[in-house]
């Protein structure tokens, strides 16, 4: 005798299921079934299996959670200090000396959960994040239940919680043994950009990278100014540096790539190395444009990411991408690049490949993590609604999310935080910004 399948734990039943692999696929009348945290079941609504519990989405469209390939989580306590500055007068009279004055570990502790907090309501189950104190920071992400790649910040100088970049290492490898099973966290190194970390630090960071097949995150080519500094003073472009030092491969994410040179794009290339776009962030502070659509069709992979509030200022992927999709036509000068299905695969698989987490997130398979999102469109502005992915990247806002699950739990339930205390955390958050706006008389 047959014996009968096992009940799944949640049944979703939505309008709309956007897989994103295979590409450019909208489904309609199917349901998606978790079991154990993981996709169970992905077909039509009339075969699905029985389960314990059954939730219909009326209107909605269910996609993969999103990805946030970069940012600096805690740095939403500064959210809008210092705006309309360019990059190093923003840098060096506003943002440095407030963090040296500020920065501690409750400081990371509260600033990741606003964080996470706002992230999860903006549909964003999976972030990466670069800060500092990144222990703190790796605390309240395992307790939010979300999922994120924690990047250790190593500089040639002492930085808040590492007396330098000796320090700096040997925390990111007592993170990375602490975490190597973390079902939801991941640890990389995060060697801040080429021009503060030099050759030997770099060829620490490779050695133990490569031991340990950690990930390494890093800003690189994020302005004119950064690669033209490295030619007068090294004759050589940053990206090359790198390449030269062994750091670059499919574990590399280059954050910003706004100058991308022929050279540049070869290099990209020919070792597999992910690029995150942070669109936003690079318009604020006129940092340049990300050829996301050269790119692409050069077959390197492109993820999105919002870069901190600081600079943003906020962490609304879907914003974030719509804006990313815009401005790859204007640069491109094509009204085809990076369509609404690239978009969103930028926004999950592509942001899950960059991370080396394409096996467990970044689409709905069978077998992958249930790292889900429903958007809700059954609102005005997105009437009438001829395709619904169209409808999401260009005019869909993060305030249609109702419903987050990261591993099949419930983390945005109808809009509500299931994890996080929203009434706490803002009054937490206000504080912090009385005292630090008081300081900042730069």
């Amino acid at each position: 005798m047959p014996v009968a399948p096992a009940a799944l734990d949640l049944l979703l039943l939505p309008t709309w299921l956007v897989p994103v692999e295979p590409a450019g696929v909208v489904l309609q009348d199917h349901a998606l079934g978790v079991r154990d945290g993981h996709i169970a079941y992905l077909g039509p609504r009339d075969q699905a299996p029985p389960a314990r519990e059954t939730r219909e989405l009326p209107d909605c469209l269910l996609t993969p959670g999103l990805v946030n390939a970069h940012g600096h989580a805690a740095m939403t306590l500064l959210r809008g200090l210092a705006d309309d500055l360019p990059l190093m007068t923003w840098l060096e009279q506003h943002i440095w000396p407030a963090e040296q004055r500020w920065v501690d570990e409750a400081f990371v502790a509260d600033g990741t959960d606003l964080a996470i907090a706002e992230q999860l309501k903006g549909g964003i189950t999976c972030f990466a994040d670069m800060y500092f104190y990144p222990a703190a920071a790796c605390e309240r992400i395992h307790a939010s239940g979300a999922r994120a790649q924690v990047a250790a910040p190593i500089l040639d100088f002492p930085i808040p919680g590492a007396s330098g970049p000796d320090q700096a290492l040997s925390q990111a490898v007592e993170l990375f043994d602490a975490y190597r099973h973390h079902p939801r966290l991941s640890i990389a190194f995060g060697p801040h950009a080429p021009y503060t970390v030099s050759d030997e630090n770099l060829q620490n960071v490779q050695v133990l990278a490569n031991q340990l097949d950690a990930p390494v995150q890093m800003h690189v080519h994020e302005t004119a100014f950064e690669v033209q500094q490295a030619l007068d003073q090294h004759q050589e472009r940053p990206l090359a540096r790198l390449a030269r030092l062994g750091l670059l491969g499919p574990r590399f994410q280059a954050v910003h790539m706004t100058q991308v040179s022929d050279a540049d794009l070869a290099l990209l290339v020919e070792y597999n190395v992910s690029v995150v776009h942070c669109p936003e962030s690079n318009l604020k502070l006129a940092s340049g444009f990300c050829p996301v659509e050269r790119l692409w069709q050069a077959g390197v992979n492109v993820a999105v990411g919002t870069d901190g509030a600081a600079s943003n200022n906020d962490l609304d992927l879907l914003g974030e991408t719509r804006t990313a999709a815009l401005l790859a036509k204007a640069v491109a000068h094509s009204a085809t690049a990076l369509d609404a299905h690239r978009a969103l695969r930028m926004a999950t698989l592509n942001g899950a490949r960059a991370l080396g987490l394409a096996a467990r997130i970044g689409s709905l398979e069978v077998g992958k993590a249930a790292d889900l999102v429903a958007f809700d469109l059954s609102g005005l502005a997105q009437q009438p609604l001829y395709d619904p992915l169209s409808q999401l990247i260009y005019a869909t806002g993060r305030d249609c999310v109702r419903h987050v699950w990261v591993e099949g739990r419930a983390l945005l339930d109808d809009r509500r935080l299931c994890t996080l205390d929203e009434t706490a955390l803002i009054a937490r958050t206000r504080a912090w910004g009385q005292r630090i706006a008081a300081a900042d008389v730069a």
